[in-house]
């Protein structure tokens, strides 16, 4: 039985892919190839599609046996979604329902969602549990936080089994340096930082130095890539193992502030990174710290990458080496790439 993929050319979802290769997983990977990457994957099987064509992913359905969808399609840019709303519910919104009709239809009941911290929103307490009020104050949890209603809801009439993963903020790079985060636009704090002693770039601003932490800058919960992707397994095991419908944070419970990456960033690549500082933003809650008890109780995860070194170690390998477009990946060379004689459809 084979696992589908669906938005598996990007960053999270690559890393996933070549995780569960590396497990044995046969895997296939739908991807649109809006954002991702063909070059970051690591299997052979792959549709270039978008999941609102639904006639291209039911013959993806009827081509192979499909035991269970790992769904990371969506656009997830924060500041994009105010300002395209239709856009978002669209591609994120209708997208999932597209895919899980197909699911319906094809009799396969267990998904594993790539759902946010966004859904939290302003958080009441930190650190953050599931059962916490979300109330998302950006259109993209907003959508996210909807597609895990649905799925509640799909559950309910249809039996369909989902586990969602609210990430916080993800980051790093797989060890070997072979993949790593590349977007356009770049909008994630390390990755900016990097760009740095790459020459990408003069400095880094600092969006606020006054909110009410230890040093006067945003703190955020990052997790390594690699520890996303094998909390994807164990929800998939978890799903194997005839259990209910769950939420789950991922994170690693220790916060960092902006400074405090900045000087991680400093010290792994021996650059002086310089900094300014510029006006806050609206809508960056001053903390988003994780609590993950309850994936590690009820998925058995255990986060294998938790300290900041070794996620900007990672990242940096990455960003320094082949990666972030110096040079194009011979993978894709080897991908077995198959091509539908049918109309696509693409978010724009």
């Amino acid at each position: 039985m084979a696992i589908l993929v669906t938005g598996g050319a990007g960053f999270i979802g690559s890393h996933t892919v070549k995780h569960f290769t590396d497990l044995g997983e046969e895997v296939i990977v739908v991807d649109n190839l809006h954002t991702g990457h063909r070059g970051s994957l690591s299997n052979e099987i792959f549709y270039e599609l978008d999941i609102r064509d639904t006639a291209a992913l039911e013959h993806v359905f009827n081509q192979h046996p499909i035991e269970a969808v790992i769904h990371f399609a969506a656009s997830s840019l924060v500041g994009e979604s105010g300002q395209h709303p239709h856009e978002y519910y669209h591609n994120n919104v209708y997208g999932t329902m597209c895919l899980l009709d197909v699911m319906r239809r094809n009799d396969v009941n267990w998904i594993v969602f790539s759902s946010t911290a966004a859904t939290y929103g302003d958080p009441e307490r930190i650190p953050i549990k599931e059962q916490d009020v979300t109330s998302p104050t950006n259109t993209y949890g907003e959508t996210k936080l909807t597609m895990e209603k649905m799925m509640k809801w799909y559950d309910h009439a249809y039996g369909l089994k989902y586990v969602s993963l609210r990430y916080f903020n993800a980051a790093g790079a797989h060890p070997s340096g072979a993949i790593g985060e590349r977007h356009d636009p770049e909008t994630h704090l390390i990755p900016l930082i990097l760009e740095v002693p790459n020459n990408q770039r003069e400095k880094v601003y600092i969006f606020g130095d006054r909110y009410p932490t230890k040093d006067g800058t945003c703190i955020r919960d990052y997790v390594h890539v690699m520890d996303l992707a094998s909390a994807h397994h164990d929800a998939l095991n978890y799903l194997r193992a005839g259990k209910e419908s769950d939420i789950f944070n991922l994170g690693n419970g220790n916060g960092y502030s902006v400074k405090e990456v900045i000087a991680m960033a400093r010290e792994v690549t021996g650059h002086p990174i310089p900094a300014e500082v510029k006006e806050r933003r609206d809508g960056d809650p001053a903390q988003l710290i994780a609590s993950s008890e309850k994936a590690k109780q009820m998925l058995g995860w255990e986060p294998r990458y938790g300290s900041l070194r070794k996620i900007i170690e990672d990242a940096w390998k990455w960003h320094s080496g082949e990666g972030a477009g110096k040079k194009v990946s011979t993978i894709s060379e080897r991908l077995y790439n198959v091509r539908l004689a049918i109309s696509k459809s693409s978010f724009k």
